[in-house]
């Protein structure tokens, strides 16, 4: 009988250690499963503060619209403000900036989408166009050439939109507008409500008038006009310029590397000047 109840006492102590082999196996597998939740919660929090971080960058750098239209009134006024500093009081005519009695005449061929064409209006302009416009120096004519907008339609209707703002001789304040709240490339932003958005804050433009300017045909000849010019000088992309005497025979002017820089003007006016 002892013997009996040795193997069966045995085989209790056997049992009540696999038992407690058992449960210790499970509270580390519970402490490991903690720990790797845990890990995992820290890893989670830490991704999404990067794509917060990211997508708040993009929303600031991109000025958190494709449209490039300041959503504010108070942006609005910087901008019209701005514009209206660099351009009052020079005169206009059509797509021409400037006295035409300046000596010297530069064609600016651009694509109102075109991002270059923003950095050299944005960047050189507001060097050039005081110095030499104001003073009566030089004249700027403004002529289209599609490269940016993929659309021909597209590009069409938002240059006869800008040409006919010239019907009122303000070209000029809807090109620079324009170039200051343009949008995300090939991102389709130009809809009639940002043409009308340009509109809105050229000032002193006569909106009921531009709109019904902008069924002239005379304003689509004139950009046919500007793609035989384009054909005609071996233009491949925007910006481009030509320079000359007014009047006289024009020459291709080259600019570096960065169009915002207006160095290459200054020398090609301070050249024609002295000629």
């Amino acid at each position: 009988m002892s013997s009996e109840f040795g193997d069966e006492d045995l085989t209790r102590k056997q049992r009540r250690e696999q038992a407690r082999a058992q449960r210790k196996a499970m509270e580390e597998a519970a402490a490991a499963g903690a720990a790797r939740r845990m890990r995992l919660t820290q890893l989670g929090i830490v991704v999404s503060v990067v794509v917060v971080a990211i997508v708040v960058v993009l929303i600031v750098t991109s000025g958190g619209s494709k449209t490039g239209i300041p959503a504010s009134k108070t942006e609005k006024n910087s901008v019209t403000k701005e514009i209206g500093t660099l351009l009052a009081g020079i005169p206009q005519s059509g797509n021409v900036l400037g006295s035409p009695t300046a000596p010297v005449t530069l064609k600016y061929f651009g694509d109102l989408e075109c991002s270059i064409c923003k950095e050299f209006t944005l960047g050189a302009l507001p060097s050039v166009i005081p110095k030499w416009v104001r003073t009566g120096k030089l004249r700027i004519e403004y002529h289209s050439m599609q490269t940016a907008t993929p659309e021909p339609e597209t590009f069409k209707t938002q240059q006869v939109a800008a040409y006919a703002a010239g019907k009122q001789d303000k070209a000029w304040y809807f090109i620079e507008t324009f170039y200051h709240e343009q949008g995300e490339e090939r991102s389709g932003y130009v809809t009639e409500k940002y043409l009308q958005g340009i509109a809105s804050q050229v000032p002193g433009l006569n909106l009921a008038q531009w709109t019904s300017d902008r069924g002239d045909p005379e304003l689509a000849n004139e950009i046919t006009t500007d793609a035989q010019a384009v054909n005609n000088n071996g233009f491949t992309g925007t910006p481009s310029f030509l320079i000359g005497k007014t009047g006289g025979a024009m020459s291709k002017l080259e600019y570096p590397s960065a169009p915002s820089d207006p160095t290459f003007l200054d020398e090609a006016v301070e050249k024609l000047l002295k000629a």
